[in-house]
């Protein structure tokens, strides 16, 4: 049973109040709200167990070290990646993202190489390609929606050439909450030689994963979108992919051996993985990824999709708001304007005025923006403990903006 009291009651923070009214919390695109267990495990592992990692044998770094190294297990599991050594840790998707460009795509493309991306992708898994359009003359080659925000495989498909080097693809748009049959496209990519980046930061937040049935070569997460740490992430990468790479950044930790006149790296998956890393913030992912599958991700999706269904309908009733993106199986994320009311920021502060928290701007998505034909939406995302009675206070709070600026 999916007790949603219970699980509300996990979050200290949805008990305050903002401006006089209970906190409507519909900003978990952006970040998601912590449970007490991150909280406490983040306490415990600074107040109780905190030392450096790797390099000690005293028994607080050997506890932190135990600790931390226990999480790559986690994100295995909660990945469906068949073996721990195949998870690179680090600070989030911006990270991996170009982690992935430098150490494997940098040294397998060359000028008039392609790229196929979607409009929908966020700047995480836009600039790094750029980099290399600018720095080795890689096309970046776009894919674009249809008018629903639907993306169908065949369109992905279609766009591979002989020069295309990769696919990198969201599995779920932060703007449209459209899902995206990653696992189509990595199947047709597989056949013609192509490998797949999947950006996972929404996907996973929404939906079981299991990276051995998608089938990509590369998948990425961002622990503070699944209720964990910012500063904390991984990405999969499939062991073959991670054989062609070359490491991302120089330091301690992710080498053997370093003379003079030469170094030798270590094995996979710490040869990515240089200096100090985000120790206690990578022990706080694990506490939420351990919640998350503690709750079943399909019971989170299950509930998720019944928000979705409901504000969709709460929606279609207001002939002055437009909703981007209506893709069938969509995830709660909703991107509004409204007629007549000038700037999203105009939206977000007056409903923050009741307590509301949804997020205004271009949402790290400019090209999807241009295409849309908007300069900026105000978006409110649900996460697995928000209710429907949200959903109405939402709904009372666009009546009120459209009153004041409609």
């Amino acid at each position: 049973m999916y007790d949603i009291d219970k699980i509300r009651g996990d979050f200290p923070i949805l008990a305050r109040q903002i401006n006089g009214y209970p906190l409507c919390y519909l900003d978990n695109g952006a970040s998601a709200q912590k449970p007490q267990v991150v909280i406490d495990a983040i306490t415990r592992g600074y107040g109780e167990d905190y030392a450096n990692v790797h390099r000690g044998l005293h028994t607080l770094s050997n506890i932190s070290t135990e600790n931390y190294e226990a999480v790559r297990g986690i994100i295995a599991r909660f990945l469906g990646a068949k073996d721990e050594r195949e998870i690179v840790l680090h600070s989030g998707t911006t990270e991996g993202i170009n982690m992935i460009a430098y150490s494997w795509a940098m040294a397998h493309m060359q000028a008039g190489d392609e790229i196929v991306l979607s409009v929908m992708e966020h700047h995480a898994n836009i600039v790094p390609w750029h980099f290399l359009r600018e720095r080795l003359g890689v096309k970046l080659v776009w894919v674009e929606p249809e008018a629903d925000g639907s993306l169908a495989p065949e369109t992905v498909l279609n766009a591979i050439t002989n020069k295309t080097r990769l696919v990198a693809i969201t599995q779920c748009s932060n703007v449209l909450g459209t899902i995206v049959d990653v696992k189509s496209i990595c199947t047709g990519a597989r056949k013609l030689g192509v490998p797949v980046l999947v950006d996972g930061s929404q996907g996973a937040v929404h939906m079981p994963v299991n990276v051995q049935d998608i089938g990509c070569d590369f998948y990425v997460i961002t622990g503070h979108k699944l209720y964990g740490p910012s500063g904390s992430g991984a990405s999969f990468i499939r062991r073959e992919r991670m054989d062609e790479m070359v490491p991302f950044m120089g330091g301690g930790d992710m080498i053997r051996d370093v003379c003079r006149d030469a170094v030798t790296y270590a094995d996979p998956p710490m040869k990515f993985e240089a200096g100090t890393p985000g120790i206690v913030q990578t022990i706080g992912l694990g506490a939420a990824l351990e919640y998350l599958m503690d709750l079943g991700m399909e019971n989170v999706a299950a509930h998720e999709a019944d928000l979705a269904k409901y504000a969709s309908e709460r929606f279609s009733g207001l002939n002055w708001v437009q909703v981007q993106g209506n893709a069938p199986g969509k995830a709660a994320i909703f991107s509004l304007t409204l007629d007549g009311a000038g700037h999203a920021h105009d939206l977000s502060t007056i409903l923050d005025k009741k307590g509301i928290a949804v997020r205004a701007g271009h949402h790290c998505a400019q090209p999807l923006m241009q295409h849309l034909g908007v300069q900026a939406t105000a978006r409110a995302s649900f996460g697995l403990y928000n209710t429907r009675a949200e959903v109405d206070t939402l709904i009372e709070g666009l009546e009120l903006c459209h009153r004041l600026l409609g």
